[in-house]
């Protein structure tokens, strides 16, 4: 009962002081005599050392860098060890420190603050803070991760800790090497293992699926691509379970930084080694080809050594680029792969600008196929040519116009210049047909012929949406007359625009009065004025001035 109401007493005197101010005499007497190398003078001092204790594994040296005075004295170092333990498994997998933005001064930030953030950790809907807070004993301030934060401890490693704390033997958690406890240590050499077994199996299983494919095709450019990802599919596979199985390990930082550049660089190898192996499959898959059709001496090794230059182009480019992005990840190397880069990309400028036209030709080509403003069979108006697209490539498109011609034009003019797509959207379309008219023509008997026209011989042509007949515009002889019909596509509304024109011509033939003519007027001519009109004329006028 004593001992009860003693710790009560140390535990209120020890609140009174820090919420008056007042010094207090000794922090977690229970754990011994404080070291003389342990700096806990700052936020910054006391993050650091912290961290770097618990990933040595000198978790009783951590110990000190936590709040534990609200703990039994005699229990103080067994359960600041562990409270040390588990908080470092918790800080690497869900928050990392900073401690570069932490204050470095003893009186924190803004001054004579008593708490420093290090950031916060979800729980079960709520935000758990990580704090560390300021005491002063013996006149020196003292940073030590707060009791709040040292309470949340254990229900934060229940959450986040390693899943095989209640499987494994004791032995597994209660050392380090190298950083590293020795479950993890196995952990990591299943992780390896495993990871190298089932990229294997699966490396194996996709080839198989994919070469199976592959032979439904006559070619066997194909079926020789997929041998050549033999190899290289494997790394791919590595690095991701490799990356996942880490992930369960609750690894250093540095380790886990480690293992993510690991298995980025694996990634750039495979991709790298792939496509040296397909630059060299497709050269010689070519070169058989060319062989086999029996191709001129010189044509076969003129094309011979384009593609080796081509090759050894290509090569270069990929070990650049692969180096680069390798040389990338290292801070120390940053700027020698930047510098990399920088070289290729000049040089790839200096060829693009060499072959300007053809670039701009080929990436029209590309958007052309993106885009879509034409697609093959569409019917299209183009430099006053009408015709349908039949065939388009990456630099030029055929139209086959309507006398059975073929118009050659280069991809840019779809993309520089407006031309009209009649088949873009819906195919349905209109179309007019002007007539000259005289003005004694009867109007109402023009639109009763065209109903009769649309409704028998044009029937199969005309989809029944428009039919109109105005008087589109008057001149100063005849009327111009437009009729205007519909139908389902442009190859019938040409059909329904040549019968429509036919059968009024034919109509207004029948009207002879309707037609166009040119009409003459004449006046009766009159006689010329008498002697005695003429006089009287003069004599009316007046007199002219002098």
């Amino acid at each position: 009962m004593m001992r009860h109401a003693s710790r009560v007493l140390v535990a209120l005197l020890l609140l009174g002081c820090v919420l008056g101010g007042l010094p207090v005499l000794a922090l977690d007497n229970g754990l011994g005599q404080v070291p003389q190398d342990l700096d806990r003078t700052s936020p910054r001092a006391t993050a650091q050392g912290f961290l770097d204790a618990v990933h040595r594994g000198e978790y009783a040296r951590a110990a000190h860098y936590l709040y534990l005075d609200h703990l039994p004295v005699d229990e103080q170092p067994k359960q600041g060890a562990q409270l040390a333990r588990k908080l470092k498994f918790v800080l690497d997998r869900e928050l990392s420190v900073d401690t570069s933005a932490l204050p470095k001064t003893p009186e924190g930030e803004p001054p004579n603050s008593r708490f420093a953030s290090l950031g916060a950790i979800p729980l079960k809907g709520e935000s758990v803070p990580i704090r560390l807070q300021r005491f002063t004993v013996d006149g020196t301030p003292v940073w030590v991760v707060a009791e709040s934060t040292v309470k949340m401890v254990d229900p934060l490693f229940e959450e986040y800790g390693p899943l095989l704390t209640e499987t494994l033997p004791a032995f597994f958690f209660e050392r380090t090497v190298l950083g590293l406890e020795p479950w993890q240590w196995l952990g990591l050499v299943v992780t390896l293992l495993a990871a190298w077994v089932l990229s294997y199996l699966l490396e194996k299983l996709l080839l198989a699926a994919a070469l199976r494919v592959a032979r439904w095709t006559r070619i066997s450019w194909d079926d020789q691509i997929v041998s050549a990802g033999r190899g290289p599919l494997r790394l791919p596979f590595f690095a991701l379970l490799l990356a996942l199985g880490t992930s369960f390990l609750l690894l250093p930082p540095k380790l886990k930084l480690l293992s993510d550049r690991v298995a980025y660089s694996l990634t750039i190898v495979a991709v790298a080694w792939f496509i040296l192996r397909f630059l060299r499959v497709s050269e010689a898959y070519v070169q058989s080809r060319v062989a086999s059709d029996a191709s001129p001496h010189r044509r076969a090794r003129s094309l011979r050594t384009q593609l080796a230059v081509l090759r050894a182009v290509f090569e270069v480019a990929t070990y650049v680029i692969a180096a680069a992005l390798l040389l990338m990840q290292f801070e120390v190397v940053r700027n020698v792969g930047v510098s990399l880069l920088a070289s290729a990309g000049i040089a790839g400028l200096a060829v693009g600008l060499a072959a300007q036209k053809s670039l701009a030709s080929l990436l029209a080509g590309i958007q052309l196929s993106i885009t879509q403003p034409v697609s093959i069979g569409d019917n299209v108006l183009v430099e006053g040519e009408f015709g349908t697209v039949e065939e388009i490539t990456l630099t030029y498109v055929v139209l086959r116009i309507w006398d059975q011609r073929r118009m050659v034009i280069p991809i840019n003019q779809f993309l520089d210049k407006p031309f009209q797509n009649w088949s873009k959207g819906s195919p349905e379309i209109m179309g007019t047909v002007i007539l000259q008219v005289d003005y004694m023509a009867d109007i109402d008997a023009l639109r009763a012929e065209l109903d009769r026209i649309l409704a028998n011989e044009g029937k199969d042509l005309w989809d029944g949406r428009v039919k109109t007949l105005v008087v589109f515009d008057v001149m100063d002889k005849t009327l111009t007359v437009r009729a205007l019909v519909s139908a389902a596509n442009s190859s019938k509304l040409g059909d329904l625009r040549f019968l429509v024109r036919e059968r009024l011509v034919v109509f207004l033939r029948s009207k002879p009065h309707w037609l166009p003519m040119v009409r003459s007027e004449s006046r009766p001519a009159q006689p010329p004025p008498s002697r005695d009109d003429q006089e009287e004329a003069t004599q009316g006028a007046p007199e002219p001035r002098s």
